[in-house]
């Protein structure tokens, strides 16, 4: 299709074609260097940049980045799995309360936030017995993970079915039918970080990272120079799985949970379509006619990009308050059929502090029944992106099914 934006622009200059689904002049130019950073390693095929682009800790947020026979456990950072959920519900908003702090509270209670877990697991686990088989079966394949995590197994546990903290949230949201959703935004909390950091150190003294091109990308490559596979390429590929298993479970405890608590409240409700993709994470899938390792750093078909394989469904969520949008993928292959995971920052959390005040926040979540505190501030909608404007980007990526206005919004 024409993309009225004149959209995907391309990076002068790097070894690997780097496709922006923004214009060049907004992105700026710390994120057009790590951009050409990945995209001129001798294993990169091609990188695609989601309109949410903005640095990141070593690949830019909104990249979608095309290895062959390569991956850098890097450049899926350490929240691998990150994602979100979104339950359609039949409720509307004439079925709900004009005070909505009795279901915040009641949320709050049930789900740890920021650094919180549970005493020893979620205590839902008790009467969804199906949920609980299925974290007993995931922790059974604990001691096969490759990186020695041993004395975080009791930890995980405890943190499975828990929010974190940052730019994680639990929302009730309205769609244009006035019909309610349930979103949340969470990871593999600190095992995911875990697993992560011990196989980023471990790639760090492969020879051909100590004397490579870019040791604050370390790769891991599948064979070595003689051919022969290598025993990390696998090891990674196995303990990513486990996490990305790990964080999409801990949603749906933290969905179980919350659900259970708007039935206490709201007797009549029922629950329909379900969504949970990851926007963090590693799959291999066949693109241009060959096999390659995409990583999606932010951005969805699952850091920072969501897979958005034509008529597959997505969630890309704003701000903090601002709503998010249910999408299906168009299943673009210049852009490995993939989309923006959410709005993406203008500025990074100190900047925002600086900027803006508490009457900021109020004014800007005026109308949503969350906290409005200075442990949020950084979180303002205003140290965020348009996402209409993301979404104007991105329409050759995926098609917005409906919009979601947000209600009521937790934080960690």
């Amino acid at each position: 299709m024409h993309h009225p934006f004149g959209l995907p622009e391309t990076l002068p200059g790097t070894h690997a074609p780097a496709r922006i689904w923004a214009p060049l002049i907004d992105v700026d130019h710390a994120a057009q260097r790590q951009i050409r950073a990945v995209a001129d390693l001798p294993w990169t095929h091609g990188v695609a940049i989601m309109p949410d682009v903005h640095v990141g800790a070593a690949v830019t947020i909104g990249s979608v980045i095309a290895m062959r026979d390569a991956v850098s456990p890097a450049a899926v950072g350490g929240d691998i799995g990150c994602g979100m959920m979104a339950v359609h519900t039949n409720l509307t908003t004439s079925d709900l309360p004009d005070n909505l702090a009795p279901l915040r509270a009641a949320w709050e209670a049930a789900v740890p936030v920021g650094p919180n877990h549970h005493a020893t697991r979620a205590p839902i686990l008790k009467t969804h017995g199906l949920i609980r088989q299925r974290l007993t079966r995931h922790f059974q394949r604990f001691t096969d993970l490759s990186v020695d995590v041993s004395a975080s197994e009791q930890t995980a546990i405890r943190q499975c079915g828990t929010l974190g903290g940052g730019n994680h949230f639990i929302e009730l949201c309205a769609d244009t039918t006035e019909t309610i959703w349930l979103t949340l935004h969470s990871g593999s909390r600190n095992i995911g970080k875990e697993i992560a950091h011990r196989h980023i150190g471990r790639a760090k003294t492969l020879d051909w990272n100590r004397h490579g091109p870019n040791n604050n990308l370390p790769v891991i490559l599948r064979r070595d120079a003689t051919g022969a596979e290598q025993t990390e390429w696998a090891d990674y590929l196995h303990d990513l799985t486990w996490a990305q298993d790990y964080a999409a479970l801990n949603r749906i405890i933290m969905m179980a949970t919350i659900k259970t608590a708007l039935h206490n409240l709201l007797p009549q409700v029922r629950y329909t379509t379900e969504i949970n993709c990851h926007h963090n994470y590693v799959a291999i899938e066949h693109h241009d006619g060959m096999e390659l390792a995409i990583t999606r750093k932010g951005a969805i078909t699952r850091k920072g990009a969501i897979s958005a394989t034509s008529g597959e469904w997505g969630i890309i969520p704003g701000s903090m308050g601002t709503g998010a949008a249910i999408v299906r993928g168009l299943g673009n292959p210049a852009a490995y059929c993939s989309a923006s995971h959410g709005a993406g920052r203008i500025m990074s959390r100190s900047e925002a502090r600086r900027s803006f005040t508490l009457d900021d926040l109020a004014h800007q979540t005026a109308g949503v029944e969350c906290r409005k505190d200075p442990g949020v501030l950084d979180e303002i909608p205003g140290a965020y992106k348009n996402l209409d404007q993301v979404l104007a980007y991105e329409q050759d990526l995926v098609t917005v099914e409906t919009n979601l206005t947000t209600l009521l919004c937790v934080k960690g």
